[in-house]
């Protein structure tokens, strides 16, 4: 009679020598004996173990515990983890790799060789590896009365062996709590129960061929349907179903390939069938009785009917419907439309992500189901995620960024806090792998991207890493290639100030806490922009608190931009603004330079214009004005020429006229020039650049020929009684007013590489480039018109007191104060044009911007009109204005003969006359 069940415990300890392999064996048998039999017990086990050293050590009476299940036993479970050297790194690889399966043997082996003596032992198992430094999460399962001092003697030796640090605790069975509480009073209700689980498949069906081809009414198809799933340790029982198909389904396999379960099934397609609407349909059932079905509506091509015809991997293809093809060594699908009006292919779209990734993916989504703490799950995600897009050439397609980005996106929504232990290596990887992400290689991934749903891939990207850094413990982390934080506590403080790439930021609110900014490069480029007159022109910077930030909250930061401002360019200070999905200036303001004061926290940016300011109704006004001077130089020009022997009766006016008349020349060209590059647009390169180098000489030839009037009115004015000839001032003439601006021309074309677009000229101006303060071609024109504009303004100066020295002898009698007012308004009436003192109202406008208000329009409305019209203010000062040449004009008109000029009163005119 069989009295009870019996498990007995076997032990063999064999110990060798030091430095020698030792080990013990145990055996375990469970018999179900009559009690007679236990004084013979170890006789009647040798038969089944050949060690002739066996004898029982102990031998203990246990019962076998109540359960639902038959095989359910009374067992001790002990859970715990193990940190160990970096040795076994392979084990965080995946676990079908031969280099996880290596190390995890090993590991196992020395875990199991330690536990194995203790009394009772019967599994162990690696549950999972995860990071900080190497963790092994295992499972060991006593069946037998655990002695503490047992675990602790056996563990000591373990952490030995292997130089870890051993966590550890034992469990029973799962327990649940509801705690009711008040303040009076607690009640805890715990309950325990066995969980069974039951699983649902994800099933893809497709069909072979995918449109079947019915080319004659009188065609028999045949038609193949498959389900698959991957694989699992449920049994799932498979029915099948068809609509409108006459044929019955029939070859109904089963078969497992690659990690999936395939269910598959035949049937066959009648084409004379007036019905259309063929469905197949596959319905899985778990033990549980769930079901989970998936239908494929048979989509065939009849003979009137438009389709793609087969290419490549392609099959054919009915018009109007989207052929779909698994991924090859990759996770995924790709798709190709076949247009529905012409029946022809459109471009693939593929949604293949590589298997690395779509694993990192799998097991983000699944992080918080309860198979392990959350927190070290997000650990082990941003560990292969690290790896899985460490190299860029990888992952370089839509589909992969896309992944990636969702791994992001999925722990960001999963409120994962690190803890100590995982902390420090978890930021690290998390940091690596988002800075991986905006590498510059990647950057047509980013371009490409589309709207997917409620937000673009730069905005999720965007909102999952800042959620991650706020939640995370982040303390000292180095800076990354495109991503650094910069992190302060400033509790005690109003003010606080990180810097992140080179922006700093200085935040004032009441003790905001920890203060965390982030600076993101190139993701500025990727966020959408539907603005197109401004475009970003710095790094994204994103800055939190620890504490929810007041309503007198001020943020300040001091941006590097990428290019420099140009004149006259706005620039935006704005916000990511998550409800409208665009960049906002609400609540920010430009302070000037690269500096942005705004009133909230978010994520910022500066965006500049890509143009200048317009100036209403200046280009008109320009025109115009050049218009009017091209016609008034032609006109002082012929009047020259036409009194030209009249006027020119000594050395001193052959000297001046000489000088009016290149003056004029020189405008004349220059303003025609100018005139015609008026559109830049519409011309072409080598006609910009040939206007620009024009323009450039003979503005730069009107100001020397105008120095050398100056220079020859001071001379006359100072020094009176002594005359110059005329061959030695048109040497002087000559060289000063054409080989001094031909020799800046030519080596400022040469200096900025041979007259390079944007280094000389400008092909949106038409024009010297300007860049800043002296920086740009321009300052080779600038500064020798400063100087000699400076040096005419003396010369105009002196010539003035001389001219009211004489007044003051010639008309001592007449009121002087008048008389001296009158001399001066004249002189700088005639003096100012020919002298180009009207241009010192362009520094104005070099100095001045535009974005400084309203005197920055008037001073450019002054500068256009008074330049614009100096061909008109050259002819009335020159020509109309001066006695001599409008009495020589006269006299030719009239056909008479000119008027006797004396020496003596042309000398005594020609200061107060021009």
């Amino acid at each position: 009679m069989w009295l009870f069940i019996l498990l007995y415990i076997l032990g063999l300890n064999i110990s060798q020598a030091a430095g020698q392999d030792n080990s013990t064996q145990m055996y375990y048998v469970k018999l179900i004996i009559e009690e007679s039999a236990i004084g013979n017990i170890t006789d009647l086990l040798r038969p089944f173990v050949t060690d002739t050293r066996l004898h029982v050590d102990d031998l203990q009476k246990t019962t076998t515990c109540q359960s639902d299940s038959a095989s359910t036993e009374c067992t001790s479970t002990v859970q715990g983890f193990i940190s160990v050297p970096t040795k076994y790194s392979d084990c965080l690889s995946e676990n079908t790799t031969l280099s996880y399966k290596t190390c995890n043997n090993k590991l196992l082996t020395e875990m199991k060789t330690v536990y194995s003596t203790i009394r009772g032992f019967d599994s162990l198992t690696i549950i999972n590896y995860r990071v900080g430094s190497i963790i092994a999460t295992f499972e060991m399962t006593i069946a037998y009365h655990l002695k503490p001092q047992d675990l602790v003697d056996k563990s000591t030796e373990l952490t030995k062996n292997l130089s870890g640090i051993l966590t550890m605790e034992t469990a029973g069975e799962y327990i649940c709590f509801y705690r009711q509480t008040s303040e009076t009073f607690t009640i805890t209700h715990k309950a325990s129960a066995v969980l069974d689980v039951c699983l649902l498949p994800n099933i893809e069906i497709t069909t072979l061929p995918s449109f079947p081809h019915c080319k004659t009414s009188t065609d028999l198809l045949n038609l193949q349907v498959k389900c698959e799933i991957k694989m699992s340790s449920e049994k799932y029982d498979v029915r099948w179903t068809k609509q409108n198909i006459e044929a019955k389904l029939r070859d109904i396999t089963r078969y497992s390939s690659e990690g999936v379960d395939v269910n598959s099934v035949s049937t066959v397609i009648k084409c004379d069938s007036p019905l259309k609407n063929y469905n197949v349909t596959c319905t899985f059932t778990n033990r549980c009785n769930q079901t989970r079905s998936s239908s494929a509506n048979i989509n065939i091509i009849y003979g009137d009917d438009k389709f793609c015809e087969a290419e490549g991997d392609w099959e054919t293809t009915k018009a109007g419907f989207t052929a779909v093809l698994k991924c090859k060594d990759a996770a995924g699908i790709r798709r190709r439309l076949c247009r529905e009006g012409d029946g022809i292919w459109n471009d693939e779209v593929s949604s293949c992500v590589n298997q690395d990734l779509n694993s990192v993916l799998e097991k983000a989504l699944i992080a918080d189901i309860g198979l392990g703490e959350l927190d070290e799950n997000a650990a082990r995600v941003f560990s292969l995620l690290d790896a899985a897009t460490n190299n860029s050439n990888t992952i370089n397609t839509d589909a992969n960024v896309n992944a990636s980005v969702q791994v992001l996106f999925t722990l960001s929504e999963k409120k994962i806090q690190p803890n100590k232990t995982t902390a420090e290596v978890s930021i690290t990887d998390f940091l690596d792998s988002s800075s991986n992400l905006l590498d510059k290689s990647l950057s047509k991934t980013w371009t490409n991207d589309h709207d997917t749903g409620n937000a673009s891939m730069a905005e999720r990207y965007l909102t999952s890493v800042e959620r991650i850094i706020q939640m995370a413990d982040i303390k000292d982390v180095p800076e990354k290639n495109n991503i650094e934080v910069a992190v302060r506590n400033c509790s005690q403080e109003s003010k606080c100030t990180n810097e992140v790439f080179g922006v700093t930021v200085n935040l004032k609110d009441r003790e905001p806490g920890s203060v965390k900014t982030a600076g993101f490069k190139e993701l500025e480029n990727y966020l959408p922009n539907d603005d197109d007159e401004f475009k970003p022109n710095s790094i994204v910077v994103s800055t939190t608190t620890e504490r929810k930030p007041s309503d007198e909250v001020e943020i300040r930061l001091n941006f590097t931009l990428h290019k420099p401002r140009p004149p006259n360019v706005v620039i935006k200070c704005v916000s990511w603004d998550n409800s409208s999905r665009r960049w906002s200036d609400r609540g920010c303001e430009w302070i000037g330079e690269a500096q942005c004061v705004c009133s909230h926290l978010s994520s910022f940016a500066i965006l500049m214009s890509r143009f200048p300011l317009d100036i209403p109704w200046i280009n008109e006004v320009t025109y115009a004005a050049l218009a009017i001077s091209v016609v008034s130089l032609i006109i002082s020009l012929a009047i020259e020429l036409t009194v030209w022997v009249a006027v020119v009766k000594t050395s001193t006016l052959y000297l001046r006229h000489t000088a009016h008349v290149n003056i004029s020349l020189c405008l004349l060209v220059a303003d025609i020039c100018f005139l015609a590059s008026s559109k830049p647009k519409d011309i072409s390169v080598l006609w910009c650049k040939t206007v620009v180098v024009l323009k450039h000489f003979c503005y730069l030839a009107m100001f020397f020929w105008m120095f050398c009037l100056s220079t020859t009115l001071l001379h006359q004015a100072v020094f009176p009684f002594h005359s110059v000839s005329k061959k030695n001032y048109m040497k002087f003439a000559l060289v000063v007013g054409y080989v001094c601006p031909l020799l800046i021309v030519i080596i400022t074309f040469l200096a900025n590489k041979g007259g390079a677009e944007g280094y000389y000229y400008s092909k949106e101006t038409c024009w010297l480039v300007y860049t800043g303060l002296m920086v740009g071609s321009i300052h080779a024109f600038v500064l020798p018109v400063g100087i000699i504009v400076f040096i005419n303004i003396f010369s105009m100066l002196v010539v003035i007191m001389k001219l009211l020295d004489r007044t003051k002898v010639a008309e001592a009698s007449r009121d002087k104060e008048k008389t001296a007012a009158i001399t001066v308004m004249r002189s700088v009436i005639f003096l100012t044009p020919v002298f180009g003192v009207t241009w010192v109202f362009g520094f104005a406008v070099m100095l001045l911007d535009l974005t400084d208000g309203p005197i920055a329009f008037a001073i450019n409305y002054i500068f256009t009109l008074l330049n614009g019209l100096q061909g008109l203010f050259i002819l009335l000062t020159t020509c109309l204005g001066d006695k001599l040449t409008r009495e020589a004009l006269l006299n030719r008109l009239k056909t008479r003969a000119p008027a006797s000029i004396s020496e003596s009163s042309t000398k005594s005119d020609s200061f107060t006359k021009k």
